[in-house]
Parts: structure tokens; C-alpha cells; sequence
């Protein structure tokens, strides 16, 4: 029983700890997506935690929508790879910042707080070059060569 007791408890810390440092969660998803940080790939569902470093990743057909902490909206079309390599989110201490890496696929970004706050701390890179963020929405296709 005191076993049980402990593993409960770690169980609680480690699922405590990944959800504190989530950025973003799983909105919706559609065919087969995943999210894979820190070099371990889960299948994306509702409510899968987003964390910095986090690669998304979807499949032929399917689609992925994230919400991230700041309000920011992403939502991803068939056979598409982003990396969130930067996300800093601290309104009150002036710290923000959006990084992301769009590889190949499509994009449709809507901002949030960040974004309101301080448009040069939100960049999109593709293989092509770098989109700043100045409005409130935009839309990027990445072809892969």
C-alpha cells in the first residue's frame, strides 16, 4: 500500500511539473498529428501540453490547432513540422518572445498578447527567409524541395 502511495505521488509530481511548463495546449486535431519534446513523440490529442522545444508534426489530410498560453493561435494543414524553439511569457516583467521554425506545410498564425504587446518578439522562420509579425493574422505555405 505505502507503495502505491509513493508512486501516486511521483506520478502527480511528473504530470504537475510537464503541465506547469507548458506554453500551449492542443486545441483540436484532426488525422494523425503528434507533438514530440525532448526527443519523446506522443500522439497529439485535446489537451496535449505544448512546451518550449516542442516539435508539431502532422500528417497527409489531417490538421492541428495549438493555443498557447499568450492567447496566440496556430493552427497547422496536412504534412506540416513546426518547432517552437523560443517562449518567453512574463507581461508583467516585460519578457516575451514567440520563436518558431515552420519546415514545411501550412500555417495560419493568429497573435495574442505577445504579439499586442511587443510585435518584434514574435518571428515565424522558413527555409526562405524570416516572417515578422505586425498584424494579427497571417497565413504561410512551406513547400518542401
Amino acid at each position: 500500500m505505502r507503495h502505491a502511495i509513493w508512486l501516486a505521488v511521483f506520478w502527480l509530481a511528473g504530470t504537475a511539473g510537464a503541465q506547469e511548463s507548458a506554453i500551449g495546449y492542443v486545441k483540436n486535431v484532426s488525422g494523425e498529428a503528434s507533438v514530440t519534446t525532448a526527443g519523446k513523440s506522443a500522439k497529439a490529442a485535446v489537451g496535449t501540453p505544448v512546451q518550449q522545444g516542442s516539435v508539431l508534426r502532422t500528417g497527409p489530410k489531417s490538421s492541428l490547432g495549438v493555443v498557447f498560453k499568450d492567447e496566440t493561435v496556430m493552427s497547422f494543414g496536412p504534412d506540416t513540422e513546426l518547432s517552437v524553439d523560443e517562449y518567453l511569457y512574463q507581461p508583467g516583467q516585460g519578457k516575451l518572445k514567440l520563436g518558431s521554425k515552420l519546415a514545411k506545410g501550412s500555417l495560419n498564425y493568429v497573435s495574442g498578447v505577445i504579439a499586442k504587446l511587443q510585435p518584434e518578439a514574435v518571428s515565424v522562420a522558413t527555409p526562405a527567409g524570416i516572417i515578422g509579425v505586425r498584424g494579427t493574422h497571417f497565413a504561410v505555405r512551406v513547400e518542401e524541395e
